[in-house]
């Protein structure tokens, strides 16, 4: 599943001129806890979060050296915000995005790495959308028999090219379980490995999946015994 399959097309967004009371208005009024900061061309500069909102809120920053800073501390960035009185001022810049064609683990990754609750989706840097933490919990949630069927689909045949036939794949609460038998080891491992990152699987039990070629040891093997130069 691509993050173009769950992210959302009408995007609430600013201009870079926009006044920061009238960011933080469009938050309070349509629930959301950020906006891109797009310009005309529809090109992504970066986002004002409820977080860049909040930073106002410690006040208008002192002027260099004063005892406020002296104890309460500022860096230059956040200084800047405080006095920020445009969406250009106050966004976190660059922007953190993603493409429509990424998958959702990757989405959900970049998230978690980025400490980001939102990605704006571009194409050739233009906005088409956006994903947020909500939209993957909402994908997460899916019921076992879509599961089974990406897991069989998508994975075993389309992307490994593996007769589904050939596989007893069972899905109970998210929890999956993989039988049968494949052609090698590695096939055993990308099943197991690609089942494993489907948005909405728990976990993945795939000790009853046997394989008639071990072509890992084998390989293994191999770079023991070839002879140093």
């Amino acid at each position: 599943m691509n993050v173009e399959d769950v992210m959302s097309s009408e995007v609430v967004t600013v201009s870079p001129p926009t006044p920061i009371k009238e960011v933080a208005r469009l938050l309070v009024n349509r629930r959301i806890s950020g906006v891109p900061v797009v310009d005309d061309e529809g090109r992504v500069h970066g986002v004002v979060s409820e977080g860049d909102i909040v930073i106002k809120e410690r006040g208008v920053a002192e002027p260099s050296g004063h005892a406020y800073h002296r104890l309460f501390g500022a860096d230059e960035g956040e200084a800047l915000k405080r006095e920020a009185r445009t969406a250009a001022e106050a966004m976190t810049c660059p922007a953190v995005t993603i493409e429509p064609a990424r998958s959702v683990a990757e989405a959900a990754r970049v998230m978690v790495e980025r400490s980001v609750n939102r990605l704006p989706v571009v194409r050739e840097g233009r906005l088409v959308g956006i994903v947020t933490r909500a939209d993957l919990v909402r994908v997460f949630v899916r019921d076992d028999e879509e599961l089974e069927r990406e897991i069989r689909d998508d994975v075993v045949l389309h992307t490994l090219w593996i007769g589904p036939s050939r596989l007893r794949i069972a899905v109970s609460d998210g929890e999956v379980t993989i039988g049968g038998e494949v052609a090698t080891r590695t096939d055993a491992e990308l099943v197991a490995g690609y089942a494993a990152r489907v948005p909405g699987v728990v976990s993945v039990d795939d000790s009853r999946l046997r394989w008639r070629d071990d072509d890992l040891a084998r390989r293994h093997w191999t770079s023991i015994a070839r002879p140093t130069v």
